[in-house]
């Protein structure tokens, strides 16, 4: 009896430092898709939206807000949420809202480069870094709506890391899932380039996403985040994730890449062949390359006319020569089955009945939960 309880009074002996352990450094992030930790960012975007695309969501039951930013001028906005224990931060971004200056950054949808800067007005020069790979390029709307946020986020970041809350989750859907990547990419260069603390943890759900960039991008940004940092959620019956407009050329290729250089070397056959074959390959590559500086014109010069209507002072930056979208991030499908068709059915009078967030917590509940 003795021996019995001297070994369950060591067991206990051995468990509670582990417990207050655990108190006192509180909740840790985990580099995978948590069902539950991702449903409860969708409690949190459904205040962040507030009634306007809101459907009905439970309201968040572990994270606080402490933070509401202003609006910006095309009305991006963001919260700053933390959890009990004050150990992780969570920056939850608004998505588009029912307004036109919000839908003009969606489609200002021209191309430009992953490092640059962008003059937004008197006082606020965004200088921004998404990749160290000088081939890849970002949308120009949602570089300029996170531009605008910044000088917020930083000051939050700053603050709430000086207090010891050095766990970062970023949440965005639609639209702010598309401002998620980039903000993404942002603190992550930060870190590295030593113009933030490298004991910052981070991690990411892009959840209902759009295209944030190039094929060069989406690399850069998986590459950053490949021990399981960063997941785009995507309902398989949304048509979002499809978007922009994607248009890929030869000059979008790799520079080894034999389709780019075809013309050198259909030039070293016979003279039939060579001249067969360039007016073949003409006949494909010209229509691309046609269709892109269409894009190019009306995405990014003529949309920069309405945007400058709402930001007087944003300076034009110079768009790239591609349209070459691609989507980035750890896929998460979501399959709809028929009970889901039911519950959401096609409907051409509700564009967004796959899109909203009722949808994609329902279809994460089945799944993952078995509920």
């Amino acid at each position: 009896m003795f021996k019995r309880l001297l070994h369950y009074t060591r067991l206990v002996c051995l468990f509670i430092p582990l417990f207050f352990i655990n108190i006192a450094f509180g909740q840790t992030l985990k580099p995978v898709f948590d069902p539950n930790e991702y449903l409860e960012m969708l409690r949190i975007t459904a205040v962040t939206i507030g009634v306007e695309w809101n459907l009905g969501l439970p309201a968040p039951k572990e994270y606080h807000q402490v933070y509401k930013s202003d609006e910006t001028e095309l009305l991006n906005k963001w919260d700053l949420w933390l959890n009990k224990d004050n150990s992780i931060m969570v920056i939850s971004i608004r998505g588009t809202t029912k307004d036109l200056a919000s839908w003009l950054e969606n489609f200002y949808a021209a191309m430009i480069p992953a490092t640059g800067s962008l003059k937004l007005s008197e006082s606020n020069t965004f200088n921004y870094k998404f990749s160290d790979d000088p081939k890849a390029l970002v949308h120009v709307g949602w570089t300029v709506g996170l531009g605008a946020m910044m000088p917020s986020i930083m000051t939050q970041i700053k603050k709430y890391y000086a207090q010891g809350v050095k766990q970062i989750i970023i949440m965005g859907h639609s639209q702010g899932a598309a401002i998620a990547f980039l903000l993404n990419s942002y603190l992550r260069y930060h870190i590295k380039d030593n113009q933030l603390p490298n004991d910052l943890t981070i991690k990411t759900y892009c959840s209902a996403a759009p295209k944030p960039g190039n094929l060069y991008y989406a690399y850069d940004f998986d590459y950053i985040n490949r021990e399981g940092w960063a997941y785009t959620v995507v309902n398989a019956a949304d048509w979002v994730p499809e978007v922009p407009f994607s248009v890929q050329t030869t000059a979008d290729f790799n520079p080894l890449n034999p389709f780019r250089n075809a013309k050198k070397a259909l030039s070293k056959q016979g003279f039939f062949v060579a001249l067969y074959g360039k007016y073949l390959f003409n006949n494909l590559d010209r229509p691309t390359k046609k269709a892109q500086r269409r894009f190019k014109k009306y995405l990014g010069y003529g949309l920069y006319k309405q945007v400058k209507k709402h930001m007087p002072q944003y300076q034009q930056p110079n768009y790239a020569n591609s349209n070459n979208y691609m989507r980035a991030g750890i896929p998460i499908v979501l399959e709809p089955d028929a009970d889901y068709y039911k519950e959401f059915p096609d409907s051409s009078s509700n564009i967004f009945e796959h899109h909203l967030l009722k949808p994609y917590y329902t279809l994460v509940k089945k799944i993952y939960l078995r509920q």
